[in-house]
């Protein structure tokens, strides 16, 4: 008897546009989508894995799945992957996100990372880079998009932004977004933003960073201003961070309102001593919150979170560095089916293990496998 759960797998991804003609159609386009999902969550890093894990799981997958015709082979899946339409798997996923989560007065990270693997060397095809958009508190991947290279993140970050639904918080990039474009969608959008400020931003920066030096030479008298302090001692490693707002100097800056919702500048200076060598990194900031140093100091952290929180899993865990799947659409189809197996399995909290020893749970434990993926019945 197959399990029929009110929503399904299907559900989520009924606008998947099959890339298949008519007569190569022996598989299911769910199955294929199914299999390769659960098998990435379990720990597969490529095609040949995930026909590895559908065949130790036949008996369980037919609980669920018709399989007319078995278990697809891994040519099969990596067929199916390099042509399906690496944007509309994407909406999919997005459809999913908002399905089942509301995302409210959290931080979005809006961040770059390179899949090293995809780069195909005598092919010229450079790796490919993707933009993501990480939800901190929620810890959930929202969005992403591809690139061909870093510098064309500029491009995607608006795209990106426009699929998502970021009111009510706070999203945070780094300095490649400082654009007036950005700014004005997230606030479209009823979002708050602390976007680091670049130093092509020529008047901009240097003007900031005067207002900044002469504050602290005044000692704040005539400047509107808050502050915030963390010392934090480990491993051998002592940081001190000041975090600085200033919030009556808008107008001074941006005279004719070209910055959406512009209220506030924030400087966090970093004094890092590292087996006595100190070294001292100054950043300034764009944001549309009030003048809170303490919040800001929240908004930045959140975003440095990124690389540990979302990237470091990426790396370690699920192995998208190591992956060598290149041809075709394939690895931004692949990049999706790891960013839904980060999203399932932090979001399952009843085993207090990291990502890598929940994967490895999920592959020997039906049950666990299936609670796992009731946050995305099948």
């Amino acid at each position: 008897m197959k399990i029929k759960p009110k929503v399904t797998i299907a559900d989520h991804f009924a606008n998947l546009l099959d890339p298949r003609v008519d007569r190569t159609k022996r598989h299911k386009l769910i199955d294929i989508i199914t299999i390769a999902i659960c098998g990435v969550i379990c720990g597969a890093s490529g095609w040949v894995a995930i026909e590895t894990y559908g065949k130790a799981k036949l008996s369980w997958l037919q609980q669920f799945l018709e399989l007319p015709n078995g278990i697809p082979s891994h040519d099969t899946f990596a067929r199916f992957f390099s042509r399906l339409d690496p944007e509309n798997f994407q909406e999919c996923f997005l459809s999913w996100i908002q399905s089942v989560n509301k995302i409210n007065e959290d931080i979005v990270a809006i961040d770059g990372k390179t899949l090293r693997g995809s780069y195909e060397k005598g092919q010229e095809k450079a790796a490919i880079h993707m933009v993501n958009a990480w939800a901190v508190k929620n810890r959930l991947v929202l969005g992403q998009l591809k690139t061909e290279k870093k510098s064309n993140e500029i491009k995607a970050i608006p795209q990106l932004i426009k699929i998502l639904d970021v009111a009510g918080c706070i999203v945070t990039i780094d300095a490649i977004g400082c654009q007036k474009k950005i700014v004005e969608l997230i606030t479209n959008q009823q979002g708050d933003y602390v976007i680091t400020l670049k130093k092509n931003q020529k008047n901009l920066y240097k003007n900031v960073e005067g207002l900044f030096q002469d504050a602290i030479a005044k000692k704040f008298d005539g400047y509107n201003h808050t502050s915030y302090y963390t010392h934090e001692k480990n491993h051998g490693r002592e940081e001190i961070r000041n975090y600085l707002m200033l919030s009556d100097v808008v107008k001074q800056l941006d005279p004719n309102h070209e910055w959406a919702n512009f209220k506030s500048i924030g400087m966090v200076e970093s004094v890092r001593i590292v087996n006595g060598k100190t070294t001292v990194k100054t950043r300034y900031y764009i944001c549309s919150l009030n003048n809170n140093a303490e919040k800001l100091a929240i908004s930045v952290r959140s975003h440095w979170s990124v690389e540990n929180s979302l990237h470091w899993v990426l790396d370690v865990a699920l192995g998208e560095d190591d992956c060598r799947i290149r041809k075709d659409n394939a690895p931004h189809n692949f990049a999706v089916l790891r960013r839904i197996a980060v999203n399932l399995l932090g979001q399952e909290k009843s085993q207090k293990i990291g990502i890598k020893n929940k994967q490895f749970l999920a592959a020997i434990d039906e049950k666990y496998l299936t609670h796992v993926l009731q946050l995305l019945p099948i």
